[in-house]
């Protein structure tokens, strides 16, 4: 892409995704008006913003290559969508997760854009088809799913509307690429995406699981972060199958197929996730990590730490 100098991102939203969607377009360089219609919003995000990159530069975390003082200088709040949207060339949608809310928000974007301005959206599992149902040209629009939270975990899932051209594609993918992101393009759209299926089918065995008393939440837990987590942190798991065989992919299929056909046969139906069970996996987390805001922000806090020590190994 040509140089971001001078380039407005207008991010629609000022929650913590948001927030964090600001952060990063700022570490790459580019403005960013950030927009929230509730009176206030928008000003205190500035504030928190101000600290989480300040903070991030005292940790020597920061990402890009400006200081935390030059990114801030390009970062403003707006209560007026117009004025938001004013130069744009990109707009992330960061609004609640409501079908009906991100609609009418990009219904209202698009009248007041230009036709080369790429409308993007961060919902993490509505169906692009549907949220931008009412947009009149839908070539120009994508899904951009970030993974929480999004500074430090760097997927991007660059999901399209059956009519998005190539080319806007190929300018999410650059765009992601070069404020350090790690894009994926998700080819069709198809409900939950990639990372939500995958997730999904995880959480479903997990649960069942515990929910059969097979093994305890903090076990299964385990099982993840001392176990297949530390392996999937650098390799996925098509990989780790071409490697965990002498002669390759091929070599484990011939070795592995008929017992993972004979374990996964042994699934059971998809869970509930409420009655008793989820009363039961619900006391053992709470017992591991207490319900309340000081505990929760403090294993939030730490969770934060290990990501960033994680993403600076990585590079």
């Amino acid at each position: 892409m040509a140089s971001s100098k001078g380039k407005i991102i207008t991010v629609v939203g000022s929650g913590l995704i948001g927030r964090s969607w600001a952060m990063v377009f700022l570490s790459g360089g580019y403005k960013v008006k950030i927009y929230d219609n509730q009176p206030g919003q928008a000003s205190r995000a500035i504030a928190e913003i101000k600290k989480q990159v300040e903070e991030l530069q005292e940790a020597q975390m920061l990402r890009g290559k400006l200081s935390a003082a030059n990114q801030l200088s390009l970062l403003s709040s707006h209560e007026d969508l117009s004025e938001a949207l004013e130069g744009a060339f990109f707009v992330q949608e960061c609004v609640f997760e409501e079908l009906e809310a991100k609609k009418s928000v990009f219904q209202a974007v698009e009248n007041h854009v230009g036709e080369g301005v790429v409308l993007s959206s961060s919902t993490s599992c509505l169906m692009p088809s549907n949220v931008f149902s009412l947009v009149q040209n839908r070539t120009r629009c994508i899904i951009s799913h970030p993974v929480n939270p999004p500074y430090y975990v760097r997927l991007v899932e660059l999901v399209p509307h059956p009519e998005t051209l190539p080319v806007v594609m190929d300018m999410a993918y650059e765009l992601m690429t070069e404020v350090g992101q790690a894009p994926v393009r998700i080819l069709k759209e198809i409900d939950g995406f990639a990372l939500n299926r995958v997730q999904y089918a995880i959480i479903a065995e997990c649960w069942r699981l515990v929910k059969d008393e097979v093994i305890s939440v903090k076990d299964i837990d385990l099982v993840m972060s001392e176990g297949l987590g530390m392996r999937y942190a650098f390799i996925g798991p098509i990989e780790t199958m071409h490697l965990n065989a002498p002669e390759g992919l091929e070599d484990y299929l011939k070795r592995y197929r008929e017992g993972m056909r004979r374990v996964l046969s042994s699934f059971g139906p998809i869970p509930e996730f409420d009655g008793e069970a989820a009363a039961r996996i619900n006391k053992e987390i709470c017992e591991l990590i207490p319900n309340d805001q000081e505990h929760l922000s403090a294993r939030r806090e730490r969770r934060d730490q290990l990501l960033m020590g994680l993403a600076k190994l990585k590079k």
